[in-house]
């Protein structure tokens, strides 16, 4: 007896929508909450800077070169000196992390795909079914 082709599930102009501002929103809520809840972002280190001359705070000629295309002089930030470089170099992203967190985003991810191909499987035989076993 044969099968049946297989047909997909036709879904309607309003559940594509639906689905299409659903997952916009899930997008946006997983890139946002964790800023909003302080759980990202603000990761940052100042620098302590007696010396806040260019060779002060490290700049090479090359480096104090490029500041200045950009606008930037040494000096402390004051209002004489409102462009003053020493808060930037001296500032510094804090890069570290928790491996527990790490290890429990990786489990995470690696979970979701393997459910993802387990509720797939049924589908995923019947197309290969009809593509390739009735020749």
């Amino acid at each position: 007896m044969a099968k049946a082709p297989y047909k997909p599930p036709v879904q309607s102009t309003i559940g594509q929508v639906f689905d299409t501002i659903f997952l916009l929103v899930l997008v946006m809520a997983a890139l946002f909450v964790p800023l909003e809840l302080g759980l990202a972002g603000g990761g940052k280190i100042a620098l302590e800077q007696k010396d806040q001359t260019w060779a002060g705070m490290n700049q090479n000629a090359t480096m104090q070169e490029q500041w200045t295309k950009l606008g930037f002089t040494d000096g402390p930030k004051t209002e004489q000196n409102p462009n003053s470089a020493a808060e930037m170099i001296a500032t510094r992203f804090d890069y570290s992390f928790d491996p527990l967190e790490l290890a429990l985003t990786a489990f995470a991810v690696i979970a979701y795909f393997f459910i993802v191909f387990h509720w797939s499987r049924k589908e995923y035989r019947e197309v290969i079914d009809e593509r390739f076993n009735n020749k």
